[in-house]
């Protein structure tokens, strides 16, 4: 199993998913296709699964997603709840975005893993 390494462009986020259990998601996310973009990072979770670190932490930075990314968000996060080990979500959100920190806690109020939400000046 490879690890995963994306790099952002104007309509997808960066993306590194380590098999050491540090996955992280950054930028924005207005796939033309959301399902074709998440469905390898869906994919390679299930294999990560199988032998997955001790402790796995997700770090998402996103600083704007559309409603289908946010589909494919909550099929990403329900995949966690899975995993049999410990996870944290990392949710990070600048200090005046309350969307984006009401996201992360309507996906804490639905997935059973643990979110800290990390307020930040300026995304980056």
């Amino acid at each position: 199993m490879e690890d995963i390494k994306l790099t952002p462009t104007p309509k997808t986020p960066s993306v590194s998913f380590t098999q050491n259990g540090h996955l992280e998601l950054k930028g924005r996310s207005i796939p033309e296709n959301s399902i074709e973009f998440y469905k390898p990072l869906i994919d390679w979770l299930d294999e990560y699964a199988k032998t997955a670190a001790s402790d796995t932490n997700v770090h998402v930075q996103l600083e704007y997603f559309n409603t289908s990314s946010s589909k494919c968000l909550l099929d990403f996060f329900k995949r966690l709840e899975g995993l049999g080990n410990r996870v944290t979500i990392h949710w990070y959100y600048e200090q005046d975005d309350e969307d984006m920190l009401e996201a992360g806690e309507d996906y804490e109020s639905i997935i059973n893993v643990p979110f800290k939400m990390i307020e930040v000046e300026e995304l980056k």
